[in-house]
């Protein structure tokens, strides 16, 4: 199990450039499920994930 400052520093990697893979949303996905439900971090982190996908979804068009 990762530690929230893993979990943290791993999910800001895999968004760091513009044009990431599509993959990374699932391995974010991947991360949060290490987090306790209860996290504030996971709250945080997967509000942050539901707006990148938004964005995303937003520029494909």
């Amino acid at each position: 199990m990762l530690t929230e400052d893993q979990v943290q520093r791993s999910f800001r990697n895999l968004f760091k450039t513009k044009d990431f893979p599509l993959e990374n949303f699932d391995k974010a996905e991947n991360l949060l499920d290490e987090l306790r439900a209860e996290s504030p971090l996971r709250h945080r982190l997967s509000v942050e994930l539901e707006e990148l996908r938004k964005m995303h979804t937003a520029k494909a068009r």
